[in-house]
């Protein structure tokens, strides 16, 4: 949907008592409403849950995370940090009830992104990397944080797996990229141009391409060969990252039961490494 605000207001004619409280506070808080769970947006216009759902259906969407996600990508192209700032505010009001509803908005995302998981893709990724000769990570700004996570225990179990997080020297590290390789894009909104331009490159190169993103409408999405997406939505400056991490996860521990004989040979390896160097504490 082009405009999904349009769409709303259009089909307002049209809609039940209920339908039209939910339409009107979404049309009177643009800016909130694409970050909040269904049932916080149902409790908030005092209906329930199951109207969300239905709403949500009345206006084509397969359901609630379907109509938040162009909810989303109106909303999150547009706000500045601070914007999203001045949101935060609004939502999370009570000081002490804000410390729950934030668990709580993460443990919305983790049910979100497992129920929108499409196991055949994930696989795809899993098989993708096994089979890949070198591995790129491409993360930026806060998706940095994701990128070092994943490349660290993926340099434990794949050849060569390298992090990319700077534009100034991502041509002297892709220049020879070739089908057998895989680069991974982790970008959420608002989506850094420069993952978005090496994933691009990548697949001009015929490299595997996955992307690491929030949702189908995310601009990773059109160069992506395998897309994963995890719900990142929460209404303040930052990104959420909880799903994301668990998505990330799942994919290092399904990578490592396929080579679980040559990791294990390797961390034994290592222990004896560590032990020497006296990398941990030892009581």
């Amino acid at each position: 949907m082009e405009n999904i605000y349009k769409h709303i207001a259009e089909q307002m004619p049209n809609m039940s008592k209920s339908n039209l409280r939910i339409a009107k506070y979404i049309l009177e808080n643009p800016n909130t409403v694409p970050f909040l769970t269904g049932d916080k947006l149902a409790k908030i216009t005092g209906v329930s849950p199951a109207t969300v759902v239905r709403f949500a259906t009345f206006l084509g969407c397969s359901g609630y995370p379907e109509l938040q996600q162009y909810m989303q990508s109106s909303a999150q192209r547009q706000l500045t940090t601070t914007e999203r700032l001045k949101i935060s505010k609004e939502v999370y009001k009570d000081q002490d009830q804000s410390v729950y509803d934030i668990f709580l908005d993460d443990i919305s995302n983790i049910r979100s992104t497992l129920d929108g998981l499409d196991i055949e893709v994930f696989k795809n990724a899993v098989e993708s990397l096994l089979k890949a000769k070198r591995v790129y990570i491409v993360a930026n700004r806060s998706a940095t944080a994701l990128g070092v996570f994943l490349q660290y225990y993926l340099q434990f179990l794949l050849e060569q797996v390298e992090l990319i997080h700077s534009i100034e020297n991502v041509s002297e590290r892709i220049y020879d990229l070739n089908e057998g390789d895989v680069v991974i894009g982790i970008s959420f909104a608002r989506y850094t141009e420069s993952t978005i331009k090496v994933l691009s490159y990548a697949k001009e190169k015929q490299a595997t391409t996955i992307a690491i993103t929030d949702n189908l409408l995310s601009p990773l999405i059109p160069d992506a060969d395998i897309p994963l997406t995890a719900s990142s939505q929460m209404p303040t400056f930052i990104d959420s990252f909880v799903a994301p991490l668990s998505l990330i996860n799942a994919l290092i521990i399904s990578v490592g039961k396929e080579k679980e004989e040559i990791f294990q040979d390797k961390l034994e390896s290592l222990e004896e490494i560590w032990d020497k160097f006296n990398i941990f504490h030892k009581n």
